[in-house]
């Protein structure tokens, strides 16, 4: 009765950071619907706009790393609220930015709230909750970075049809102010960390490598990419990153531990899982160009259609515990990342003639199988994580899913463009499905990779199984507590 009563308990903190996730989410991906009457109301072409979708990126990855010593200093008690107010507050500011670099800049202040709201919620979830409720806490904080990227389209054109582009940065002020409020009542007291001296040098190497790379992959997805500004970027990038991280595995108290990467769950849920999240995050952001582009569908139709991955990812969530109990982490990596690998190649075949029902279908079964191996791999990962060594696995995860997701846009606008060589007509098909074959091989790596991990990983987190001496060992290995 305690164990129940305790996870009731917890229930309410897990919907409220889910929540603040989702807004984090959305103000990602929510920008690009509504580019062009931002771009009409700051007198600058829309593409201009693209730099303030950037912005907010690069500071949500630059800065994740710095939550973790903040969390250890202040505490989750003082940083999450904080965060929270901060995020309210620049939305509000964006809204009544007059200018492009105004709203830039505001963009930048929204970030630091949000690479504050992410991590530092979701570890203290981790923190309150115990091994055998993992995959029930991490399936409701994994449908936030589900929805977003699908909502977003839809919930863009609404908007700014009925309202103004304003109010996609106003409706945060209400969700922000019940946040906050939540948060007082419901994030725990915890006794306080005396964390080592704040890493400058690993925040400058770790920021600046991100940093760089993140805009390395914008430039990438521009129009008309300037090549001695992506050469530049890309030598300082890949310079910046290999030094970060051969300082990072070798300083005494890194602001980014990677440690925890040697931990074999949580390496698999970070090279298998990145691709998968690439993959996931690219699909969004091609659909609604393949429906308005290429069939010729209003923006309201692509958004709807678009939903409807939304739709599946809420459908299968109900069965997404079950299924990890019944057949096991391996089983439903290997079966959710081939079958995503499938949807997106069935994608591919789409044309402005296929019934509607066919590509709805498509969709709901895509959107299923992205929840499921979402959840797989969230879950996965903090698997093996000793409780002592929560807190850098939680900064470090967060930081390499944020990467991740950013450049899911990222590569399918590259994939479009190399489509777009081949066949360059206005309404073409073909550029389209080039992208989404080559982004369906790219997920079928990480099918190859659970293929390759032990049929027991994940074991002492499966509710039904008690955890053997043997595997309470190997745990206890794994990583040590600090």
């Amino acid at each position: 009765m305690q164990g129940q009563s305790g996870q009731q308990g917890r229930l309410p903190l897990t919907l409220l950071v889910a929540g603040t996730f989702f807004m984090e989410n959305l103000d990602g991906t929510i920008l690009t619907t509504a580019a062009p009457p931002i771009a009409d109301s700051l007198g600058v072409e829309s593409s201009d706009v693209g730099v303030a979708i950037t912005a907010y990126l690069l500071t949500l990855a630059v800065l994740i790393p710095l939550s973790g010593w903040l969390t250890q200093r202040l505490g989750a008690r003082v940083v999450f609220p904080s965060a929270i107010v901060i995020f309210t507050l620049a939305s509000v500011l964006c809204a009544l930015s007059m200018n492009l670099p105004m709203l830039v800049a505001m963009r930048v202040l929204q970030g630091v709230g949000g690479a504050m709201m992410v991590p530092v919620g979701r570890l203290t979830v981790l923190r309150v909750t115990e091994k055998k409720d993992l995959i029930k806490a991490i399936a409701w904080l994994t449908w936030p970075a589900l929805a977003a990227p699908v909502v977003a389209p839809l919930a863009g054109g609404v908007i700014v049809t009925v309202l103004s582009w304003h109010w996609i940065f106003l409706i945060n002020v209400p969700l922000g102010v019940i946040a906050f409020l939540a948060a007082l009542r419901l994030v725990p007291r915890e006794r306080l960390e005396v964390p080592a001296a704040l890493d400058w040098r690993g925040l400058l190497l770790s920021c600046g490598g991100l940093g760089t790379l993140v805009w390395l992959g914008s430039l990438l997805a521009s129009a008309q990419p300037a090549w001695p500004q992506l050469v530049v970027f890309g030598v300082l990038g890949v310079v910046l990153t290999g030094l970060a991280i051969w300082y990072l595995s070798r300083a005494k108290h890194p602001l980014l531990d990677l440690s925890s990467m040697k931990v074999a769950t949580f390496r698999i849920a970070h090279w298998g899982g990145s691709l998968f999240r690439l993959a996931v995050n690219a699909v969004p952001f091609l659909l609604p160009l393949l429906f308005q582009d290429s069939f010729g569908w209003s923006p309201v139709t692509s958004g709807a259609l678009v939903l409807l991955v939304f739709v599946g990812n809420l459908a299968i969530k109900p069965a997404t515990t079950p299924l990890l109990v019944r057949f096991g982490f391996r089983t439903v990596l290997v079966g959710s990342t081939l079958g995503v690998a499938l949807c997106i190649a069935g994608v591919a075949l789409l044309g402005a003639t296929t019934p509607v029902a066919i590509i709805a279908a498509l969709l709901l079964v895509g959107g299923a199988m992205r929840s499921i191996g979402f959840t797989a791999y969230n879950t996965i990962a903090f698997a093996d994580i000793a409780p002592g060594h929560m807190t850098s696995a939680n900064t470090l995860s967060s930081t390499v899913q944020q990467v991740a997701a950013g450049f899911g846009v990222t590569v399918g606008a590259v994939a479009l463009r190399a489509g777009q060589l081949v066949d360059a007509a206005p309404a073409a098909v073909t550029p389209y499905r080039i992208a989404f074959i080559a982004i369906a091989l790219l997920t079928l790596v990480a099918v190859v990779e659970a293929l390759l991990i032990d049929r027991s990983v994940g074991e002492n987190i499966r509710p039904d199984r008690r955890l053997s001496k043997r595997q309470d060992a190997r745990t206890a290995r794994q990583v040590p507590a600090e």
